[in-house]
């Protein structure tokens, strides 16, 4: 049996508005072995975010709150934890990479300082000591000058810098699980592709494991074990980047492949959209919530919410209703019924 790094069951986040409460997170539940690469990908507003957050005790009250489910890291719930037992696991095992950069380190303090501050507090070592750890982060991320940029503060650094900046103080105590929340955002596509080969590759090597949250399929395919879709707060679709890419079950993700560039097709052809825009998880449909934008529903998807079910002849598992009858490797429905959906 594969060992379990994480374990997530039933995880439920929510945010209370003026509006109404915000169903951000709604009942996932996952687990991640060690050194896998995941990737977490759907459209703003899915949940990827507030996963990650949750993951790291991020979410605080009154604002937000984890209001159900466990996060089993390593065999510990980390809900159980209290908030100075937390504060050691973020950085030293759980370390997270946020989405932008600029905000995320302090513009008032040197580049050294705040990384010499991550690895005093978690490693216990002396401030020399925290010095050349900090200069070998720098230079293991590919910095030039890692000595003299230690003295230099963020507003000094490109993007791409800053970045490999985050990348060098989550791997600094070789946590066992790296998140990175949307790590090339705002980067040009050459950038984006030198963070993501070095950010991988000093994981590889440290053998800890990857949760990558983004947009960009390309990368996932090019990066990732496995893929989690994620679609109005819940998991709609889970398993290896091929089955997913090759074999999507889902409707919802072969309408987000269906709406990438593809350089191996011979004939071209109109990219698909999916039609709609995502439902407000502050008022979510009745039934499955992909209904109202999928071209392939039918009477039971505006009545009864699908659950994650097994694939057979791999590990993906789909919530769809009609997963058994689409063939959405070929785009094509494989049964005489198709309904258009009801507006």
């Amino acid at each position: 049996m594969t060992e379990t790094l994480l374990k997530v069951e039933d995880l439920r986040t929510y945010f209370s508005t003026e509006e109404g409460v915000v169903r951000a997170v709604d009942g996932i539940s996952f687990e991640l072995a060690p050194g896998e690469r995941r990737g977490i990908v759907g459209e703003s507003g899915s949940g990827k975010s507030v996963t990650a957050m949750s993951i790291m005790r991020l979410i605080e009250p009154p604002a937000g709150e984890i209001v159900t489910g466990t996060i089993e890291f390593r065999g510990e719930n980390l809900l159980m934890l209290g908030d100075d037992e937390m504060q050691k696991i973020r950085g030293s095992k759980i370390a997270m990479i946020f989405q932008d950069p600029m905000t995320a380190l302090n513009p008032v303090y040197t580049i050294g300082d705040q990384l010499m501050e991550t690895i005093i507090l978690h490693q216990g070592v002396s401030a020399a000591q925290a010095r050349d750890l900090a200069i070998q982060a720098l230079e293991d991320v590919q910095i030039p000058n890692p000595e003299g940029k230690l003295s230099e503060y963020p507003h000094q650094f490109s993007g791409g810098m800053r970045q490999r900046v985050m990348i060098a103080m989550g791997l600094s105590c070789n946590p066992d699980l790296l998140i990175a929340d949307e790590p090339t955002t705002a980067l040009d596509v050459t950038t984006q592709a030198q963070i993501m080969n070095l950010m991988l590759k000093l994981a590889a090597e440290r053998d800890t494991a990857v949760l990558l949250i983004t947009h960009d399929l390309g990368v996932v395919a090019g990066f990732c074990d496995t893929v989690q879709v994620m679609y109005a707060g819940g998991i709609v679709e889970f398993g290896t980047a091929d089955e997913v890419f090759h074999n999507p079950q889902h409707p919802y993700t072969w309408g987000l492949l269906g709406s990438m560039t593809r350089l191996d097709e011979v004939h071209k052809k109109r990219l698909h959209s999916i039609a709609g825009a995502p439902p407000s998880v502050i008022d979510l449909p009745i039934g499955c919530r992909f209904k109202p934008r999928c071209e392939f529903a039918i009477d039971k998807c505006g009545k009864v919410l699908p659950m994650l079910q097994d694939v057979e002849g791999g590990s993906q598992r789909v919530a769809c209703h009609r997963a058994e009858e689409l063939d959405l490797k070929t785009f094509t429905v494989t049964d005489d019924e198709h309904e258009e959906v009801a507006s």
